[in-house]
């Protein structure tokens, strides 16, 4: 507790969830919901047509236009050359009724062929749409990622989408805050991904259920925002309402110049703004969390949930351990997995690698993975792809070299979208194989039915797919992980 006394009359201590629940907050409803306003809604082919044609044949129109945003992510093919056509069967029709339905509306859309087409969540950030002190909502259970920036952003259904397109709001119960706070800094090799996957391997796939989740301490301070953007996405999987992080002059400074960032002339009255958002010192969280960032090590998943991780240099749990109402799963997931009570981790043999997803294909996730594969090849056997988040992405990396270490190594270069992270777009590894996957869930048929997944950080994906069998990567090799590209350039040659 603060050793000052509350100035008599003053505002109660707020977090910064609760700030900006309020700044949104239409009216409180009979029942207990709020009405919330929405800023910005994204949609994507999967579900845009389904929430636009409804709301046409109900006979409302989109209330703003200019505040809603679609683009071609889930189905599309990653190929290079790639058009309407699909691997999944009718996905073409998806993309065709969503591109009929935007263009109807007057949505912006991110085509197939748009030049910043992109996933919904990697697009989001990159152009400015989600800013901090925004609400953002999308069909998409990932939205949570975009409250790394400071938004309140979460995944809503398609009857849900429909609703905020014809009014900009939406009715929520207000879940309760939760903050989880990283002490100390991360040891070298160590990522974002790594740090959620211990969080919820500590405190189970449901440790969030009916929170937003604020992350804070020195830990989350140092990382850059795309890393914060990976530690957000995975709130989800933690069962969260949304994640959080407040913005500071780290987010300042990825915003300046974006598309749809602040102009210069308003710049200064929203950077004033954005510093207002977060938590007061003495603010109270319904939970907290403490971690302590020297603890955390390079992880990997065993089973089929995300809780289900170790440390690369772990062994898989004999499901005996578990408490009774755990161990049957325990013990169906390495079934699923084909690995034995006891299994080295770091002695598993994989068949390909994937590196992409709304989680980590980002152009820092990229640098990194590239840096590790510089001047090697992968294993025999092993087939890798890597999939950019979007095609601004794409480009940056196409200009840096990068792609060049990935084809030279071994991986196949693909246009962006989410591919492989999900079985919708209907490309697979195959039934059996066993895949290291920078992605975001690893659940029975996740890509495709039969294949393993283990989820990693795209260092341990690098390194896993050099060395044939999961591995993490040595710190020495990370020869870089931070944003600057001239530095890159230096390191890579």
């Amino acid at each position: 507790m603060s050793a000052v006394a509350p100035v008599a009359g003053a505002a109660s201590p707020t977090t910064l969830f609760d700030k900006l629940w309020q700044a949104h907050e239409v009216r409180l409803l009979p029942g207990g919901d709020s009405l919330i306003y929405i800023d910005r809604i994204f949609l994507h082919e999967r579900t845009g047509s389904i929430a636009l044609q409804s709301l046409e044949s109900a006979g409302y129109p989109v209330r703003d236009p200019q505040r809603v945003f679609c683009t071609m992510d889930h189905i599309v093919d990653t190929f290079p050359g790639r058009g309407d056509k699909t691997l999944m069967p009718s996905g073409t029709d998806f993309i065709v009724a969503t591109r009929a339905a935007a263009n109807k509306s007057g949505v912006q859309l991110f085509d197939v062929d748009h030049p910043d087409q992109g996933i919904a969540h990697v697009i989001s950030p990159e152009q400015g749409i989600a800013l901090p002190g925004l609400t953002l909502v999308c069909p998409d259970s990932h939205t949570c990622s975009l409250g790394a920036v400071g938004a309140l952003a979460w995944g809503i259904g398609s009857s849900e989408a429909e609703h905020a397109l014809a009014t900009n709001t939406l009715r929520v119960r207000k879940p309760r805050t939760m903050r989880v706070t990283v002490r100390g800094q991360l040891k070298p090799g160590v990522t974002a991904k790594d740090l959620i996957l211990h969080l919820i391997s500590a405190y189970g796939a449901d440790g969030g259920s009916g929170y937003a989740v604020e992350f804070a301490g020195s830990a989350i301070e140092a990382l850059g925002v795309e890393a914060r953007l990976t530690l957000c996405n995975m709130a989800v999987e933690f069962s969260a309402f949304t994640g959080l992080i407040a913005p500071d002059a780290i987010t300042e400074a990825y915003f300046k110049g974006r598309d749809h960032a602040p102009s210069a002339d308003d710049w200064d009255q929203a950077a004033d703004y954005w510093r207002s958002l977060r938590s007061d010192v003495d603010a109270v969280f319904d939970r907290e969390i403490i971690l302590d960032a020297d603890a955390i090590q390079p992880m990997v998943t065993w089973g089929t949930s995300p809780e289900h991780a170790v440390p690369v240099s772990g062994c898989a749990p004999d499901p005996h351990n578990f408490p009774s109402a755990g161990a049957e799963s325990a013990q169906k997931a390495l079934d699923y997995q084909g690995i034995a009570p006891g299994q080295v981790m770091a002695e598993l043999a994989i068949d390909a690698a994937f590196i992409g997803s709304c989680t980590n294909s980002r152009i820092s996730d990229l640098r990194l993975a590239a840096s590790i594969l510089r001047g090697k090849k992968i294993a025999p056997g092993v087939a890798g792809v890597v999939v950019p988040g979007s095609r601004r992405v794409k480009r940056q990396a196409e200009a840096e070299g990068l792609h060049k270490i990935f084809i030279e190594s071994g991986f196949e270069w693909r246009d962006s979208g989410c591919s492989m992270c999900f079985y919708a777009g209907g490309e697979t590894f195959g039934p059996g194989k066993r895949v290291v996957s920078s992605t975001n869930r690893n659940f029975e048929g996740r890509q495709g039915p039969g294949t393993r997944t283990h989820l990693a950080s795209p260092a341990t994906v690098a390194a896993s797919a050099i060395a044939g069998c999961i591995r993490a990567a040595v710190p020495e090799e990370n020869m870089y992980t931070g944003a600057d590209a001239a530095a890159l350039q230096e390191a890579i040659g």
